[in-house]
């Protein structure tokens, strides 16, 4: 802060501040008074006086301090959910009131020392190419062979630069199976019913090493995988009792940075489910859809009516419909009414669920790749290796 004594010149004065009309420092021979490293403590209001010998200038006007905490902006990731050949977009949001920012854009690494960290060390941050922009969104184009993993931004402004926080990660995931390991669900599919278990597997295939199970979850994160809902043995992670809060996206991650592909896993409190594969589909391949109960036992054969985009195509008595060649042509919404709406939608990105009270209405993803090359979309039987099921991280996301 500057106290400016108008007509009266530079030389001679001493100067009194001011806070919330409290003398707090009654001498100074310059007339700067600089407060490093300010803290919220230090808001208030400031005035100064100029004093020479036995001559006292007016009292200045005040001005309003304010110290809010360190910003942390939000990053988001569009789409979320790789298809080859996409280009990705990665968005930073600061505080709307603020401008003159400039925007770091980040890719997690492993933790090494030496590189910026998360708080936690739970990732170390490797700056992307010509990683400052005064724009706040960054693309990837194309998005690249291997750009699956979590992003972070940052943003800063002034002379000395003044940082925000770092934000907290995002990820970008694909379904597409890694050539060095895959992640196996059992059952294979991608809805559960509570109090069931689930087993993920980080599948290897020749000599690779360090993988670990990860998730991220609307919960807070990170954390420990909680050994009261899962048992380990060797490369299989159990959840032996699911609850919803067991949602999420999981992935394998290896000590290099590497990511599997990824399942998107929803665990259901009611009463029906509709099964549909894990992994993609080859265009040509065969899709069953079951329709499932809790209570099985009470309705072994239902008869159901599945029905795409609003139009009956098929009566059927086991509760199940099979596509026995996908192709682009079966995109579209399909539903079964057995007391409840169930819609799903065939694209080519995704395979996810979302399951919406109280209608139970269940909207379901299901991944078609449209490769002609079938043996992209094979999947894993057996592993060839053997790892420890690891830490799972559990993270916040505004939606997944």
């Amino acid at each position: 802060m500057r106290c400016d004594i108008q007509g009266g010149g530079d030389t001679d004065w001493n100067y009194r501040w001011y806070k919330n009309s409290q003398l707090f420092s009654p001498f100074n021979t310059k007339p700067e008074y600089r407060i490093s490293p300010v803290y919220r403590s230090n808001s208030d209001s400031y005035t100064c006086e100029g004093v020479k010998g036995n001559k006292f200038s007016k009292t200045s006007e005040a001005v309003k301090l304010t110290v809010s905490d360190q910003p942390q902006p939000v990053l988001s990731i569009s789409p979320q959910w790789l298809n080859p050949g996409d280009s990705v977009t990665l968005s930073c949001e600061v505080d709307k009131t603020s401008t003159g920012w400039r925007f770091s854009w980040y890719r997690t690494v492993p933790y090494r020392a030496g590189l910026p960290s998360l708080s936690d060390k739970s990732y170390s941050l490797q700056p992307l190419s010509d990683n400052v922009t005064s724009e706040d969104s960054y693309t990837l184009i194309p998005a690249g062979a291997t750009p699956t993993g979590g992003y972070v931004c940052r943003a800063g402004r002034g002379d000395p630069v003044y940082d925000t926080l770092y934000s907290q990660p995002q990820f970008l995931w694909s379904g597409d199976l890694h050539p060095s390991v895959s992640l196996t669900v059992n059952p294979n599919t991608t809805q559960h019913f509570t109090s069931n278990s689930l087993s993920l597997i980080c599948e290897l295939k020749g000599n690779s090493t360090g993988w670990r199970l990860k998730r991220y979850t609307e919960t807070a994160w990170p954390s420990q995988c909680p050994s009261t809902w899962r048992s380990i043995t060797e490369s299989t992670c159990t959840i032996t009792s699911l609850d919803t809060w067991s949602s999420g996206v999981f992935w394998c991650e290896s000590g290099s940075g590497e990511y599997s592909n990824a399942v998107n896993i929803t665990v259901n409190d009611g009463d029906v489910i509709l099964e549909s594969p894990v992994h993609p589909v080859t265009e040509g391949d065969s899709v069953t859809l079951t329709c499932t109960f809790r209570y099985q036992e009470t309705n072994p054969n239902p008869k159901t009516d599945f029905y795409k985009d609003g139009v009956l195509i098929k009566n059927e008595t086991t509760g199940e419909m099979t596509i026995p060649t996908v192709s682009k042509s079966d995109e579209g919404f399909y539903k079964f009414p057995p007391g409840s709406v169930v819609s799903i939608s065939l694209t080519r990105l995704l395979c996810g669920l979302l399951v919406v009270s109280p209608f139970l209405l269940v909207s379901i993803v299901l991944m078609v790749k449209c490769c002609r090359a079938r043996g992209l979309c094979s999947t894993v039987t057996s592993p060839q290796d053997q790892i420890p099921c690891d830490d799972v991280i559990e993270q916040n996301e505004s939606s997944v």
